[in-house]
Protein backbone atom coordinates (compact mmCIF):
# COMPACT_ATOMS: atom_id res chain seq x y z
CA UNK A 1 0.00 0.00 0.00
CA UNK A 2 1.15 3.71 -0.62
CA UNK A 3 -0.62 6.32 1.38
CA UNK A 4 -0.22 9.80 0.01
CA UNK A 5 -0.89 13.22 1.81
CA UNK A 6 -1.39 15.75 -1.38
CA UNK A 7 -1.52 19.73 -0.54
CA UNK A 8 -3.54 19.60 2.38
CA UNK A 9 -4.70 22.65 4.19
CA UNK A 10 -6.31 23.20 7.68
CA UNK A 11 -7.17 26.20 9.46
CA UNK A 12 -9.42 27.02 12.66
CA UNK A 13 -11.11 29.76 12.75
CA UNK A 14 -9.22 33.10 10.69
CA UNK A 15 -5.99 30.81 11.97
CA UNK A 16 -4.35 28.66 9.16
CA UNK A 17 -2.38 25.96 10.64
CA UNK A 18 -1.46 23.63 7.95
CA UNK A 19 -0.24 25.40 4.80
CA UNK A 20 -0.73 22.75 1.86
CA UNK A 21 1.30 19.51 3.22
CA UNK A 22 2.66 16.74 1.30
CA UNK A 23 4.16 13.58 1.89
CA UNK A 24 4.08 9.87 1.38
CA UNK A 25 4.21 6.39 3.16
CA UNK A 26 4.36 2.83 1.81
CA UNK A 27 3.51 -0.69 3.85
CA UNK A 28 6.64 -1.79 5.34
CA UNK A 29 8.44 1.62 5.49
CA UNK A 30 8.00 3.33 8.61
CA UNK A 31 7.59 7.06 8.17
CA UNK A 32 8.50 9.53 10.57
CA UNK A 33 6.16 12.72 10.82
CA UNK A 34 8.52 15.00 13.06
CA UNK A 35 7.86 18.38 14.53
CA UNK A 36 8.02 20.50 17.25
CA UNK A 37 4.63 21.08 19.42
CA UNK A 38 2.27 22.39 17.63
CA UNK A 39 3.88 22.05 14.39
CA UNK A 40 0.81 20.38 13.27
CA UNK A 41 1.56 16.89 13.44
CA UNK A 42 -1.45 16.06 15.97
CA UNK A 43 -3.56 17.90 13.30
CA UNK A 44 -2.12 16.09 10.43
CA UNK A 45 -3.04 12.69 12.51
CA UNK A 46 -6.13 13.33 13.08
CA UNK A 47 -7.54 14.57 9.33
CA UNK A 48 -5.98 11.01 8.36
CA UNK A 49 -8.19 9.23 10.92
CA UNK A 50 -11.00 11.45 9.98
CA UNK A 51 -11.46 13.59 13.11
CA UNK A 52 -10.60 16.48 11.44
CA UNK A 53 -11.60 17.65 7.71
CA UNK A 54 -9.04 19.77 5.86
CA UNK A 55 -10.41 22.95 3.58
CA UNK A 56 -8.33 21.61 1.04
CA UNK A 57 -6.09 18.95 -0.08
CA UNK A 58 -6.74 15.11 -0.39
CA UNK A 59 -5.73 11.98 1.06
CA UNK A 60 -5.53 8.54 -1.75
CA UNK A 61 -4.35 4.86 -1.00
CA UNK A 62 -3.15 3.24 -3.93
CA UNK A 63 -3.75 6.02 -6.32
CA UNK A 64 -7.65 5.97 -4.66
CA UNK A 65 -9.72 8.23 -2.59
CA UNK A 66 -9.21 7.22 1.15
CA UNK A 67 -11.54 6.20 3.68
CA UNK A 68 -10.62 6.00 7.21
CA UNK A 69 -13.60 3.61 7.75
CA UNK A 70 -13.03 1.38 5.32
CA UNK A 71 -9.25 0.34 6.29
CA UNK A 72 -8.38 -1.16 9.44
CA UNK A 73 -6.29 1.62 11.41
CA UNK A 74 -4.62 0.86 14.43
CA UNK A 75 -4.09 4.45 16.81
CA UNK A 76 -2.04 5.23 19.66
CA UNK A 77 -2.67 9.00 20.41
CA UNK A 78 -0.56 10.93 22.52
CA UNK A 79 -2.94 11.48 24.91
CA UNK A 80 -4.45 8.26 25.96
CA UNK A 81 -8.13 7.53 25.66
CA UNK A 82 -8.86 4.19 27.11
CA UNK A 83 -10.58 3.92 30.57
CA UNK A 84 -9.55 4.32 34.02
CA UNK A 85 -11.66 2.12 36.08
CA UNK A 86 -12.74 -0.36 33.93
CA UNK A 87 -10.55 -3.80 33.01
CA UNK A 88 -7.99 -4.38 30.96
CA UNK A 89 -9.77 -7.58 29.03
CA UNK A 90 -13.75 -5.68 28.93
CA UNK A 91 -12.16 -2.87 27.41
CA UNK A 92 -9.80 -4.05 25.19
CA UNK A 93 -13.14 -6.56 23.79
CA UNK A 94 -15.12 -3.43 23.18
CA UNK A 95 -12.61 -1.83 21.18
CA UNK A 96 -12.41 -4.50 19.48
CA UNK A 97 -15.98 -5.30 18.45
CA UNK A 98 -15.79 -1.61 17.29
CA UNK A 99 -13.41 -2.20 15.10
CA UNK A 100 -15.04 -5.19 13.77
CA UNK A 101 -14.31 -8.12 15.43
CA UNK A 102 -16.77 -10.59 16.96
CA UNK A 103 -16.58 -11.19 20.34
CA UNK A 104 -14.90 -14.19 20.39
CA UNK A 105 -12.52 -12.76 17.78
CA UNK A 106 -11.51 -9.78 19.87
CA UNK A 107 -11.52 -11.73 23.12
CA UNK A 108 -8.54 -13.84 21.37
CA UNK A 109 -7.12 -11.23 19.43
CA UNK A 110 -7.03 -9.27 23.31
CA UNK A 111 -5.01 -12.25 25.02
CA UNK A 112 -2.61 -12.78 22.72
CA UNK A 113 -1.43 -9.11 22.44
CA UNK A 114 -1.70 -8.82 26.25
CA UNK A 115 0.78 -12.21 26.34
CA UNK A 116 2.99 -10.94 23.71
CA UNK A 117 3.59 -7.21 25.76
CA UNK A 118 3.99 -9.25 28.89
CA UNK A 119 1.05 -7.34 30.91
CA UNK A 120 -1.58 -10.81 30.71
CA UNK A 121 -1.87 -11.19 34.63
CA UNK A 122 -3.72 -7.73 34.41
CA UNK A 123 -6.34 -8.55 31.97
CA UNK A 124 -9.20 -8.40 34.66
CA UNK A 125 -7.45 -5.80 36.58
CA UNK A 126 -8.85 -2.34 36.54
CA UNK A 127 -6.65 -0.48 34.21
CA UNK A 128 -6.37 2.97 36.84
CA UNK A 129 -4.45 0.08 39.36
CA UNK A 130 -1.15 -0.74 36.52
CA UNK A 131 2.08 1.52 36.85
CA UNK A 132 2.88 4.16 34.32
CA UNK A 133 4.31 1.88 31.87
CA UNK A 134 2.26 -1.19 32.37
CA UNK A 135 -0.46 1.02 30.95
CA UNK A 136 1.51 1.76 27.79
CA UNK A 137 1.80 -1.64 26.89
CA UNK A 138 -2.34 -2.04 27.55
CA UNK A 139 -2.74 0.78 24.86
CA UNK A 140 -0.40 -0.75 22.49
CA UNK A 141 -2.20 -4.08 22.70
CA UNK A 142 -5.55 -2.03 22.18
CA UNK A 143 -3.85 -0.41 19.44
CA UNK A 144 -3.33 -3.80 17.82
CA UNK A 145 -6.15 -5.77 18.97
CA UNK A 146 -7.86 -5.65 15.36
CA UNK A 147 -4.59 -6.37 13.64
CA UNK A 148 -4.48 -2.98 11.74
CA UNK A 149 -2.81 -2.85 8.14
CA UNK A 150 -2.11 0.66 9.17
CA UNK A 151 -0.76 1.70 12.33
CA UNK A 152 -0.15 5.22 13.48
CA UNK A 153 1.95 5.46 16.51
CA UNK A 154 2.63 9.02 18.76
CA UNK A 155 5.21 9.01 20.96
CA UNK A 156 5.15 4.95 21.97
CA UNK A 157 7.58 4.82 24.15
CA UNK A 158 6.35 7.19 26.57
CA UNK A 159 6.76 5.98 30.49
CA UNK A 160 8.70 2.92 29.64
CA UNK A 161 11.74 1.78 30.91
CA UNK A 162 14.63 -0.08 28.90
CA UNK A 163 13.17 -3.52 28.94
CA UNK A 164 9.82 -2.68 27.77
CA UNK A 165 11.48 -0.46 25.30
CA UNK A 166 13.02 -3.42 23.84
CA UNK A 167 9.61 -5.22 23.73
CA UNK A 168 7.69 -2.90 21.86
CA UNK A 169 10.94 -2.04 19.66
CA UNK A 170 10.22 -5.54 18.59
CA UNK A 171 6.87 -5.04 18.26
CA UNK A 172 6.98 -2.41 16.26
CA UNK A 173 9.95 -4.03 13.79
CA UNK A 174 7.56 -7.41 13.67
CA UNK A 175 4.90 -4.63 12.81
CA UNK A 176 6.77 -3.03 9.44
CA UNK A 177 8.32 -6.58 8.52
CA UNK A 178 4.76 -7.61 8.17
CA UNK A 179 3.93 -5.11 5.38
CA UNK A 180 2.22 -2.84 7.68
CA UNK A 181 1.84 0.76 6.78
CA UNK A 182 3.37 2.83 9.90
CA UNK A 183 3.54 6.10 10.42
CA UNK A 184 5.48 7.07 13.73
CA UNK A 185 5.48 10.36 15.57
CA UNK A 186 7.90 10.71 19.01
CA UNK A 187 10.67 13.88 20.16
CA UNK A 188 12.97 10.66 20.51
CA UNK A 189 14.61 11.01 17.78
CA UNK A 190 16.73 7.67 18.55
CA UNK A 191 13.68 5.48 18.10
CA UNK A 192 12.82 7.74 14.86
CA UNK A 193 16.42 6.77 13.53
CA UNK A 194 16.04 2.72 14.44
CA UNK A 195 12.37 2.21 12.71
CA UNK A 196 11.73 4.92 10.09
CA UNK A 197 13.30 4.68 6.50
CA UNK A 198 11.98 8.16 5.81
CA UNK A 199 11.00 11.04 7.93
CA UNK A 200 8.58 14.29 6.85
CA UNK A 201 9.10 17.21 9.04
CA UNK A 202 6.60 19.88 9.98
CA UNK A 203 7.20 23.51 10.85
CA UNK A 204 4.95 26.28 11.05
CA UNK A 205 2.41 23.96 9.54
CA UNK A 206 4.34 23.35 6.24
CA UNK A 207 6.99 20.25 5.31
CA UNK A 208 10.74 21.39 5.48
CA UNK A 209 12.34 18.72 5.32
CA UNK A 210 11.66 14.73 3.80
CA UNK A 211 12.48 11.69 2.15
CA UNK A 212 14.98 9.00 2.91
CA UNK A 213 16.43 9.20 6.06
CA UNK A 214 19.91 7.76 5.07
CA UNK A 215 20.27 9.65 2.27
CA UNK A 216 19.53 12.85 4.13
CA UNK A 217 22.04 12.29 6.57
CA UNK A 218 24.62 11.66 3.68
CA UNK A 219 23.55 15.03 2.42
CA UNK A 220 23.96 17.14 5.78
CA UNK A 221 27.37 15.35 6.21
CA UNK A 222 28.54 16.21 2.30
CA UNK A 223 31.80 17.98 3.39
CA UNK A 224 31.76 18.22 6.83
CA UNK A 225 33.99 16.74 9.07
CA UNK A 226 34.69 16.07 12.61
CA UNK A 227 38.24 16.60 14.77
CA UNK A 228 39.27 16.06 18.34
CA UNK A 229 42.82 17.01 19.52
CA UNK A 230 44.83 15.85 22.37
CA UNK A 231 45.54 17.83 25.23
CA UNK A 232 43.04 20.60 23.45
CA UNK A 233 39.49 21.08 25.13
CA UNK A 234 36.66 22.38 21.93
CA UNK A 235 36.94 25.44 23.09
CA UNK A 236 40.21 25.76 22.49
CA UNK A 237 40.55 24.06 19.33
CA UNK A 238 38.01 26.10 18.01
CA UNK A 239 40.38 28.87 18.59
CA UNK A 240 42.96 27.05 16.74
CA UNK A 241 41.26 26.36 13.78
CA UNK A 242 39.36 29.62 13.20
CA UNK A 243 43.29 30.72 13.43
CA UNK A 244 44.86 28.31 11.24
CA UNK A 245 42.25 27.27 9.05
CA UNK A 246 41.51 30.23 7.18
CA UNK A 247 40.67 29.53 3.10
CA UNK A 248 40.39 25.50 3.99
CA UNK A 249 37.73 25.55 6.76
CA UNK A 250 35.14 26.66 8.64
CA UNK A 251 34.15 26.21 12.37
CA UNK A 252 30.37 25.21 11.66
CA UNK A 253 29.77 23.47 14.86
CA UNK A 254 30.31 21.21 18.07
CA UNK A 255 28.83 17.77 18.89
CA UNK A 256 29.32 17.05 22.78
CA UNK A 257 32.84 15.76 21.99
CA UNK A 258 34.20 16.96 18.20
CA UNK A 259 34.14 19.92 16.69
CA UNK A 260 32.50 19.95 12.91
CA UNK A 261 34.33 21.82 10.43
CA UNK A 262 32.45 22.62 6.56
CA UNK A 263 34.87 22.45 3.70
CA UNK A 264 34.53 24.54 0.68
CA UNK A 265 33.80 22.64 -2.40
CA UNK A 266 37.61 23.23 -3.35
CA UNK A 267 39.35 21.94 -0.71
CA UNK A 268 39.93 18.19 -0.30
CA UNK A 269 40.48 16.43 3.39
CA UNK A 270 43.94 15.16 2.72
CA UNK A 271 44.19 19.12 2.30
CA UNK A 272 43.29 19.69 5.11
CA UNK A 273 44.92 16.63 7.23
CA UNK A 274 48.15 18.11 6.03
CA UNK A 275 47.14 21.77 7.42
CA UNK A 276 46.90 20.42 10.66
CA UNK A 277 49.68 18.20 10.58
CA UNK A 278 51.99 20.53 9.20
CA UNK A 279 50.89 23.41 12.11
CA UNK A 280 51.95 20.59 14.89
CA UNK A 281 47.90 19.29 15.66
CA UNK A 282 48.09 16.58 18.25
CA UNK A 283 45.05 15.04 16.42
CA UNK A 284 43.05 12.33 18.36
CA UNK A 285 40.19 12.19 15.80
CA UNK A 286 39.59 13.12 11.76
CA UNK A 287 37.10 11.76 10.56
CA UNK A 288 33.87 12.13 8.25
CA UNK A 289 30.38 13.78 10.23
CA UNK A 290 27.34 11.65 9.79
CA UNK A 291 24.06 13.69 11.51
CA UNK A 292 22.08 12.30 14.43
CA UNK A 293 18.43 12.71 13.28
CA UNK A 294 18.48 15.27 16.31
CA UNK A 295 20.93 17.44 14.48
CA UNK A 296 19.16 17.68 11.38
CA UNK A 297 15.87 18.40 13.11
CA UNK A 298 17.53 20.99 15.26
CA UNK A 299 19.02 22.45 12.02
CA UNK A 300 15.04 22.13 10.17
CA UNK A 301 13.17 23.39 12.67
CA UNK A 302 15.25 25.93 15.10
CA UNK A 303 14.15 27.22 18.53
CA UNK A 304 10.75 29.48 17.85
CA UNK A 305 7.69 28.67 18.63
CA UNK A 306 5.12 27.67 15.98
CA UNK A 307 2.28 29.94 16.03
CA UNK A 308 -0.06 26.99 16.28
CA UNK A 309 1.33 26.36 19.92
CA UNK A 310 0.70 29.96 20.74
CA UNK A 311 -2.67 29.60 19.39
CA UNK A 312 -4.13 26.39 20.25
CA UNK A 313 -1.47 25.04 22.40
CA UNK A 314 0.63 21.86 22.52
CA UNK A 315 -1.89 19.29 21.46
CA UNK A 316 -2.75 19.98 17.56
Amino acid sequence: MKLEVQNLTKSFGEKEILHGISFSVESGRALGLLGRNGAGKTTTIRILMDIFRPNSGRILLDGQPFSPTAHSIGYLPEERGLYPKKTVLEQMIYLGRLRGLSRRQAQGSSRRWLARLGVEEYANRKLETLSKGNQQKVQLASTLVSNPDILILDEPFSGLDPVNSQILKDVIREQIAENRLVIFSSHQMGYVEEFCEDIAIINFGEIVLQGDLREIQKQYGRNRLILSAEHLSLDELDAFCREKLTGLAAVEGRTRDFLILELPENVRRSQLLERLLAEGLAIDHFGSYKPSLNDIFVSCVGKEESHEELFNGPGL
